[in-house]
């Protein structure tokens, strides 16, 4: 299962105030240690480039059970995403460390949560542990 992620590459430096501390590679280590106790294998993927991500997604058709993807910005602009996502047909969580409903309205809106089996937002870090395990629930049933 990957878990895809965009324009995280600052954590820990940009914004702390609105994004906290904790830096890529701690998400990184969370996603493996979460998908280790589930026994689930994570891939972690990061880019700032919209055209790799949509190739790292399409990469996932029939190689992965489902992709937890923090698409950041791009959840509110990319149709180019939510194609790629929709075309894999693959279980989605979308997952983002801020609560994106206490922000700028332009954020209100996103491309991948109608298209998603859930949204998690506003829960820190943390939110990429509980789509993962979510993830491995909703796989095993």
């Amino acid at each position: 299962m990957p878990s895809l992620t965009a324009n995280l590459n600052l954590l820990g430096t940009r914004e702390p105030e609105t994004y906290g501390h904790d830096t890529l590679t701690t998400i990184e280590k969370l996603c493996h240690q979460t998908g280790e106790s589930c026994g689930a294998t994570i891939e972690f993927f990061q880019t700032n480039h919209e055209g790799d991500l949509i190739d790292r997604i399409q990469a996932c058709r029939g190689t992965v059970d489902a992709i937890v993807l923090n698409a950041a910005a791009w959840t509110h602009t990319s149709v180019a995403i939510r194609d790629a996502v929709t075309a894999v047909s693959l279980p989605l969580y979308e997952v983002h460390i801020t609560n994106v409903h206490k922000r700028d309205a332009f954020r209100h809106h996103s491309f991948l949560s109608d298209v998603s089996v859930g949204v998690i937002c506003g829960f820190g870090i943390q939110g990429y542990e509980y789509a993962i395990r979510q993830a491995v629930v909703n796989l095993n049933k």
